[in-house]
């Protein structure tokens, strides 16, 4: 959508399996939250940063000796960061190892108890620090 607001799908067989969003500064944050409060919300999982352009850009960034963001090392990490290659996981000889000598095979009890989890409501809160956006 734009530089501080992206959004992944991961398909497996074509069918969307799970949404993820980042969601970097203020803003989007909160207009992420409005489309949570409306039901409007796709995402499973979302990764929120306060700085503008994701941390990457923010105070945590290696800067100049007068204090402003180096911008020729951020192009060089962002190089070096977009230079891996992306490969799946269930190609990975090392993750088909750790299924198979300790999570007893892909589908058994085991990768299900140590894998995944499950969620349940939260009860609203009626503290005077609720934030309303």
């Amino acid at each position: 959508r734009n530089k501080d607001f992206q959004e992944v799908t991961l398909e497996k067989d074509g069918e969307t399996v799970l949404r993820f969003a980042a969601a970097y500064g203020f803003r989007n944050i909160q207009n992420m939250v409005l489309k949570l409060k409306k039901g409007k919300f796709l995402y499973h999982f979302v990764e929120v940063l306060a700085c503008p352009g994701g941390c990457l850009n923010g105070k945590g960034q290696a800067q100049t000796e007068d204090g402003k963001p180096d911008k020729a090392l951020l192009a060089q990490m962002e190089e070096v960061y977009t230079a891996i290659p992306v490969r799946l996981p269930e190609t990975n000889l090392h993750v088909q190892r750790m299924y198979q000598d300790w999570l007893e095979g892909m589908d058994s009890k085991k990768v299900q108890d140590t894998l995944h989890t499950t969620y349940s409501a939260v009860n609203q809160s009626t503290s005077s620090l609720d934030i309303k956006w």
